[in-house]
């Protein structure tokens, strides 16, 4: 999936409008975590632009646990991605309505493969019961089956 990834051309069109739709059919939700896209993730800078209404809070890696903080200003951060500014305030992972989790691969039971260092699982287990955890992926990371381990978190649905 690595390789597919670096090497498949990949366009981020189809998950955004998809997400889009999804968004205007919970207009409850107010605080919704995204993340910085690695290459090849989808980016979903168009969603978060259709959105201004939402407070979009992108994560920052701090040891072994991912934080939460306003994405207003965003800068290299660990592993190269786009963090918020040091200075930002963190906000709690109980306020954050929904999670947008990128991944490897996610299957059609909520199935998520991350990257392996455990970070969205570690803080998805601590999100609140009603937070919608949603994978963000191109078609081609839907796999049959992610073998999920006990300690993974799986997602409300998978949108791609």
């Amino acid at each position: 999936m690595r390789r597919l990834l670096r090497e498949h051309p990949h366009d981020s069109k189809s998950a955004c409008e998809a997400l889009h739709t999804w968004l205007l059919a919970h207009p409850d939700l107010f605080t919704v975590a995204v993340f910085s896209p690695l290459p090849g993730e989808v980016d979903l800078s168009a969603t978060i632009l259709r959105h201004p209404g939402t407070r979009w809070l992108y994560p920052k890696v701090i040891g072994h646990h991912l934080t939460f903080h306003s994405g207003e200003f965003l800068f290299p951060g660990a592993f190269d991605i786009l963090e918020p500014h040091p200075d930002s305030p963190e906000i709690p992972v109980q306020e954050i309505d929904a999670f947008l989790c990128p991944g490897l691969a996610f299957d059609r039971n909520g199935g998520r493969l991350g990257r392996g260092r455990g970070f969205y699982d570690r803080v998805l287990a601590n999100a609140r019961a009603d937070a919608f955890k949603i994978g963000i992926c191109h078609p081609f990371q839907l796999v049959e089956d992610t073998f999920p381990e006990a300690h993974d978190i799986p997602m409300d649905a998978v949108i791609s």
